[in-house]
């Protein structure tokens, strides 16, 4: 199992609207590199922190795990989605996306606690200048988090 930290702004999808949809296409990501995990890294069972972003206190709300492989992003081919790519075709789609599925909701971690611990320090998303939306997370850091930050 390898284990990731997914960004999403909570106005878009939050936390909570997983729990209440249950699984949700992790769409509009326009990063290949991002997009690169979800296609070649990503396996339906590996475990994600979902991360809320772009709002006032930005931190970990939950787990959720992939349910889905990576398949093409219906986005990028709508004109009315702010996704849309008009590059991208049914037969040659630009961007994917996996499937996630809601596993909890845990207790709120924000950012500045994250980086106040020292075995998290080469996290990536404690990196300078790292904007991505998914990134891995090694098992010695999902473990410190799951044991001293989150069952306290």
């Amino acid at each position: 199992m390898r284990y990731w930290l997914m960004k999403s702004e909570p106005d878009e999808v939050s936390i909570d609207d997983l729990a209440a949809r249950r699984t949700v296409p992790w769409f509009g990501v326009r990063n290949y590199q991002a997009r690169n995990f979800m296609r070649d890294g990503m396996r339906v069972g590996d475990r994600a922190f979902f991360y809320h972003s772009g709002c006032a206190t930005p931190g970990i709300a939950g787990i959720c795990e992939v349910c889905a492989p990576a398949h093409p992003d219906d986005t990028q081919f709508d004109p009315a989605s702010p996704y849309h790519d008009p590059r991208a075709s049914r037969e040659n789609p630009r961007w994917l996306c996996v499937d996630v599925a809601f596993v909890e909701k845990t207790r709120f971690l924000p950012l500045s606690l994250l980086r106040a611990q020292a075995p998290l320090a080469g996290m990536a998303i404690l990196q300078r200048g790292n904007r991505l939306s998914i990134t891995p997370v090694s098992a010695a850091e999902w473990l410190f988090i799951n044991d001293h930050l989150l069952r306290d």
